[in-house]
Formats: structure tokens, sequence, C-alpha cells
């Protein structure tokens, strides 16, 4: 209950955190403002002429791929920069509770941003009649796929002070995840690698997996995956602040 507890109060400031400045309408802004545009003037959502949300949810791995880095480079790079994180590790709570608070009060942000585009679940409803249950799964997976970027995002900001770096650095390795299932990659690593090899690389791909999700394939091997990604970033979250705290 302690535990408990304490991870909370971690939540707690770090998600009043978002609040206190204006980045987080801002965010929020760009967010709604980039999935309508994607959705109607590049994905030709009334041109489709089909009731379902593929032309919205399609894109939202390559925005996660820009915005979520911005989120999740202050986590610990601003932390260390200003000084505070002696602060907070001089606090009553361990390691583990201030990574999986910081990680639950960004991830608790992201969700609030993807809740706020439920005028687009309504609308393809008035329009026609959709499987309610596709468009669920898609809005799930698109939910546990932010939360896998961002836990790439906050284990690379633990590294440095330089939000810059942070967030360059957190891109790329996002984008590789994305781009491993691509066919283009997949050829090059077909022409030398073993078939197994090659196998894994395309399982490694977020895209793979979330376009199945959005399909309403909620399999158990993809919350696996993510589940793992996620557990395996923030352990080594864990250690790098632990290493960075001992230095």
């Amino acid at each position: 209950m302690k535990k408990m507890n304490k991870l909370h109060i971690v939540i707690k400031r770090e998600f009043r955190a978002y609040f206190s400045t204006p980045i987080a309408l801002i965010f929020i802004c760009i967010f709604l403002a980039l999935t309508g545009a994607f959705a109607f003037y590049i994905g030709g959502f009334f041109a489709r002429g089909r009731a379902d949300l593929d032309a919205f949810f399609s894109y939202h791995p390559w925005l996660y791929l820009m915005l979520v880095p911005a989120i999740a480079m202050r986590l610990w790079a601003e932390e260390r920069k200003s000084g505070t994180i002696e602060l907070l590790l001089t606090l009553p709570v361990s390691t583990g509770q201030a990574v999986f608070g910081k990680f639950i009060a960004a991830w608790m942000f992201c969700g609030i941003s993807l809740f706020l585009t439920f005028p687009m679940w309504i609308t393809v409803n008035v329009l026609g009649t959709p499987d309610n249950g596709v468009v669920f799964a898609a809005y799930l997976g698109s939910f546990i796929i932010s939360g896998a970027f961002l836990s790439i995002g906050a284990c690379v900001s633990a590294m440095t002070k330089n939000q810059v770096i942070a967030f360059i650095l957190a891109a790329v390795i996002c984008f590789l995840f994305a781009m491993s299932g691509v066919e283009l990659v997949l050829n090059f690593f077909r022409s030398w690698a073993p078939a197994p090899v090659v196998q894994v690389i395309s399982q490694m791909s977020f895209l793979t997996h979330f376009s199945e999700m959005m399909r309403g394939i909620m399999d158990l091997h993809h919350l696996f995956f993510f589940g793992s990604l996620i557990a395996f970033f923030l352990f080594s979250n864990i250690i790098i602040v632990e290493l960075k705290k001992g230095s």
C-alpha cells in the first residue's frame, strides 16, 4: 500500500507538471490538428466511401514518431539539466517508482490526447455503421504503441542532459522499429541474412503489429510484444538512472 501511495505521488507530480505550462495545450492542439488533417486531406476520409477509421489510424505511428519523443525528451534530461533529479531521488521513493511514475504520467497524457479524438468515432457512426469492436481495438492499439514509443523515449532521455539529443536519438530508434517490417528493409536483409533472422526483424516492426490491431486482431502475441518491449526499456531506464546516480 505504501509503495502504491509513493507511486501515486510521483504520477501526480509529473502529471501536474504537464499542465503547469502551455506545453500540454500546445501538444494536444497539434496532435488533434494533425490527426484530422492526415485523416481528411491525406487519407481521403470522405472519398473512401467506407464507414471505418482506417484513414484516421493508419497515420498514428508516424505522428507518434515525432510527437511522443517530444514528450519523452524532458522526462529525465530536464531533471538532470536543472539538477532537480537529485531532489527527486532523495525523496522516499525508489528509482523504479520514479521511473514508473514518470512513464505512467506521460502515458496518461498521451491517452488524454488520444481520447479527445472521440468526435472522429462519433462522426463515422453518424455517417455509417462501422464495426465498433474494430474501432475500439484500433484505439487500444494506438494507445499501446504510444506507450512503446514513450518507453523508448524515456530510456533515451535518461542518458543525456540535452533534450534535443534525447529527441533525435529516440526518434531514430522509434523509426528503426517502425521500418523494420517494410519490404524495402526486409529485402536488404534477405540478400544476405538467414530466413529466421529476417523473420525476427519483420516481427519487430511496430507497423506490422499495429496494422493487425487496426483490423481488430488483438492476438496475445501483439500484447506480449509491446508489453515485453515496454518492460525492457523501463528496466533499462531504471539501470541507467541508477548508474547516473552513482556517478
